[in-house]
C-alpha cells in the first residue's frame, strides 16, 4: 500500500458524493480534497514540504479530518497533541513537541497558554474553522529544533506499556502495513485494488488523538466508505447514529458495550448490525455473550498497541462463527504475517505453545519487522494462532481503554501541599473494566481538603480518566517488608469499603 497514492485516488473518485458526517452536516469528497489542498498550500508558503513535522491538536471534529488527510497524503509527519488535555498539560506538550507548524480548532487556540507555548518554540499556528484556515502566528525558523522527521508518518503520544508517556515515531512503512492488515479483515476488499466508493456509513467513535482513532478513520476512508464521526461516545449519540445510518458493523470500547447493555436499547435499533467491533481494553467474554444473546450481534475483539501502529490480532465474522465456542475469550487470530510466542517473565526463556508467559511479537509493522518485540502482557498463544491476553505484567490500570500509570497520578497528588505521601492502585469496575483509586497521608499541620475538593484540584492537573474515582485519607499506607506500598493491601482498603 502506498498511503499517499491511496488517499489521492479515493478523494478524486466522485467529488460530489458525501464523505463525512459530523454533527449532522455532510462534507463531500470534493470538500475534503479542497481542504486538504488548502493546508498543503499554507505549508508550502512556509517552505514546508515532505517530511516536515506538523503538530495537530487532535480531537474528534470534522474540521480536523482533512488536516489528518493532508499531512499523511503529503508524506509529512503528524505530531499528535491531545486537545482534550488540561490547558497546562497541553501547553507543555506544545512546547515539548516543538513542531514548525501547529494546526488546531480555532476554539482550542482561545485556551490560556497555548499560543504562548507555540510562540516560545517558533511554531506557526493555523486555526481550522468551517473548512478554512487562518494563520494566527507566523513561524520563527531560527527557533526550530527539529523541523523534519524523515520516514515518519505519525509521532503518537502514548502512555506506553512500561513507564511514563513518550512520543512514539511510527514510520510510513509501519502505518501502511497496519492499514493493510486492517483491510484484510474486510471481506472482498483487496488492499492494492483500484480505489472505489462503497455503500454504507461507518461510525467512528475512537479518539483521533489515539492510534485506534486514526487507523479507524483512515481504514474506512481508504475503503471509500462514508464516515459518521462522533465527537465522543455517548449511548444516545451512538444509538441515533446506528438508527440513522443502519451500518452493518459498528463498535466502541468494551466499556461502551457495557453502557449499551445497561441502557436496554430496543433490539430493533440495532437490527442492521451483523457485528460489533471492539478493542483498546480487555473484553469480558460474559459481556460479549450477553450482548450477542440480547441483540444477536457477535462482538469481535482485536488486539494492538500504539507501538504497533494498530492491531496485530483480531476476530473476523467468519472465524467467530466457526471458532468462538472453542476459542471463547481470545482476542482473535494473529494477522497475516504476524508471529507470536510467550517467554518466561523472569528468565526470558521461550515457552511452549499454549503456555502462559510474557507475549513477544514479530510482524512487519512492529519494530524493524525482523526482531521479536516483548510486550508487558501475559498471554497464551495456541497452535491455531489464536491469542488470549491474561493480564498485565506491569502496573498499568486500563480504564475504559485508557492507560493510567499510578506513578503519574501519585506525582500530581504529592504536589498538593496537604499531601505527604500518596499511593494509587486499580480496582475492578463493572462498566470501565478498571478504575484508579488513591490513598494519601496528610502533611503535618497542613489543612486537609475533603474528597470532592481534592478531586476538583486533581481535575485541573490530570486527564479526566486519570482522576481517581475514590480518594481516601489514611494514617499509614499498607507496606511490604521492604517498606514498599503493598498494592494488594492497598486495593483491599477500597474493595472492602473499610475506612
Amino acid at each position: 500500500m502506498n498511503l499517499a497514492q491511496s488517499i489521492a485516488g479515493v478523494l478524486a473518485l466522485d467529488p460530489a458524493a458525501d464523505a463525512l458526517e459530523f454533527e449532522g452536516a455532510w462534507v463531500s469528497w470534493g470538500g475534503l480534497a479542497t481542504a486538504v489542498e488548502g493546508l498543503r498550500g499554507a505549508l508550502a508558503e512556509m517552505g514546508l514540504g515532505p517530511e516536515a513535522r506538523v503538530g495537530v491538536l487532535l480531537r474528534n471534529h470534522g474540521d480536523l479530518v482533512p488536516v489528518v488527510l493532508s499531512v499523511l497524503a503529503s508524506e509529512q509527519c503528524l505530531a499528535s497533541l491531545n486537545a482534550v488535555s488540561p490547558d497546562g498539560k497541553l501547553a507543555e506538550d506544545i512546547f515539548a513537541v516543538a513542531a514548525p507548524v501547529i494546526v488546531g480548532l480555532a476554539s482550542d487556540w482561545d485556551r490560556p497558554g497555548l499560543l504562548q507555548a507555540a510562540r516560545a518554540v517558533g511554531s506557526a499556528v493555523l486555526a481550522a474553522s468551517h473548512g478554512r484556515l487562518e494563520r494566527l502566528l507566523d513561524s520563527e525558523p531560527t527557533r526550530w529544533t527539529r523541523a523534519y522527521a524523515p520516514g515518519v508518518a505519525i509521532e503518537m503520544l502514548s502512555s506506553g506499556t512500561t513507564g511514563t508517556p513518550k512520543r512514539i515515531p511510527l514510520s510510513r512503512r509501519k502505518l501502511e502495513s497496519a492499514l493493510a492488515g486492517a483491510a484484510s479483515y474486510e471481506k472482498g476488499r483487496e488492499v492494492d485494488a483500484p480505489p472505489k466508493l462503497r455503500s454504507g456509513v461507518q461510525i467512528v467513535t475512537a479518539p483521533l488523538a489515539h492510534i485506534s482513532g486514526v487507523t479507524g478513520l483512515m481504514n474506512n476512508l481508504l475503503a471509500g466508505r462514508k464516515v459518521c464521526l462522533l465527537a465522543r461516545f455517548t449511548v444516545e449519540g451512538f444509538r441515533q447514529a446506528v438508527v440513522r445510518h443502519r451500518p452493518k458493523v459498528a463498535g466502541a470500547p468494551p466499556s461502551a458495550l457495557r453502557m449499551l447493555l445497561d441502557a436496554n436499547i430496543p433490539k430493533e435499533d440495532f437490527a442492521s448490525l451483523v457485528a460489533y467491533r471492539t478493542g483498546t481494553a480487555p473484553l469480558d467474554p460474559d459481556l460479549a455473550d450477553a450482548f450477542h444473546a440480547r441483540y444477536g450481534v457477535p462482538v469481535l475483539q482485536n488486539y494492538g498497541a500504539t507501538e504497533f501502529a494498530g492491531g496485530v490480532a483480531g476476530w473476523t465474522l467468519e472465524e467467530f462463527k466457526a471458532h468462538w465456542a472453542e476459542k471463547r475469550g481470545s482476542v482473535g487470530r494473529l494477522n497475516a504475517g504476524a508471529e507470536a510466542r510467550t517467554v518466561d517473565p523472569e528468565t526470558g526463556d521461550v515457552l511452549g505453545v499454549g503456555s502462559e508467559g510474557l507475549l513477544e511479537l514479530r510482524a512487519p509493522n512492529i519494530g524493524d519487522g525482523r526482531a521479536w518485540v516483548r510486550t508487558t502482557d501475559l498471554a497464551v498463544v495456541d497452535q491455531d494462532r489464536f491469542v488470549w491476553i491474561i493480564g498485565r505484567y506491569d502496573c498499568a490500570i486500563v480504564r475504559g481503554g485508557f492507560k493510567v500509570f499510578p506513578d503519574d497520578v501519585v506525582k500530581v497528588m504529592q504536589a498538593h501541599p496537604a499531601v505527604r505521601e500518596a499511593a494509587v492502585t486499580g480496582v475492578a469496575d463493572r462498566r470501565l473494566g478498571q478504575a484508579p483509586v488513591a490513598a494519601w497521608i496528610a502533611t503535618a499541620g497542613a489543612p486537609a481538603p475533603d474528597e470532592d475538593e481534592f478531586r476538583a484540584w486533581l481535575r485541573e492537573r490530570l486527564m479526566p480518566y486519570q482522576v481517581p474515582v475514590k480518594i481516601k485519607q489514611v494514617e499509614e499506607l499498607p507496606r511490604t517488608a521492604s517498606m514498599k506500598v503493598s498494592q494488594p493491601e492497598l486495593r483491599k482498603l477500597f474493595e472492602t469499603g473499610e475506612d
